[in-house]
C-alpha cells in the first residue's frame, strides 16, 4: 500500500472514531466511564477491575482511576472481596443503572443508524471487518 493510500486510510478511520466519540458528548460521564458502566451492567456475576481492564484493553491503573471517578460520582460502588481484603468488586448504584438504562439509546445511536442506512448485510460485513482488524492489532500489541 502506498503512503498516500495509508494516509487516506488513517484519516478515514480517525474521522470515524471522532464522529462516533462526538455523538456521545452529551453524556454526563466520559465515554470510557460509560464503557465501564455498560460492561458492569451486562455481567451476570461480580465484576473485578481486572475483568474491566481485560475487556477494555487498558492498564489496571487506568481502570482504577475510571472506577474511582465513577464511585465519586455515585454511579458505582465497591464491595470488598470476602476472601481477599485487597480485592474488590464493582456494582452499579441505582444512579448508575438508571444512567445505563436512559442513555443506552444515545450511546448506541450511531450503530443503529449505520445498520439501518447500510443495511443489515453490509453492516454485518463492516462489523466483521472491524473485529478482524481489532484481532490483528491486539495480536500485534501482545507480541510487542
Amino acid at each position: 500500500m502506498n503512503e498516500e493510500r495509508l494516509s487516506e486510510s488513517a484519516d478515514t478511520i480517525g474521522l470515524f472514531c471522532r464522529l462516533h466519540m462526538n455523538a456521545k458528548n452529551n453524556l454526563p460521564v466520559r465515554s470510557s466511564e460509560m464503557g465501564v458502566l455498560i460492561y458492569t451492567d451486562k455481567q451476570q456475576g461480580p465484576v473485578t477491575p481486572l475483568m474491566v481492564s481485560s475487556f477494555l484493553k487498558v492498564a489496571k491503573p487506568t481502570v482504577t482511576a475510571l472506577i474511582n471517578s465513577l464511585v465519586r460520582q455515585a454511579y458505582l460502588y465497591k464491595t470488598l472481596s470476602p476472601t481477599d481484603g485487597r480485592s474488590y468488586y464493582v456494582s452499579l448504584t441505582p444512579k448508575g443503572a438508571e444512567l445505563v438504562r436512559t442513555t443506552a439509546s444515545v450511546y448506541f445511536r450511531n450503530m443503529e443508524m449505520l445498520e439501518k442506512q447500510m443495511g443489515a448485510a453490509e453492516f454485518q460485513t463492516f462489523i466483521t471487518l472491524m473485529q478482524q482488524a481489532n484481532a490483528i492489532l491486539l495480536q500485534e500489541e501482545e507480541s510487542i
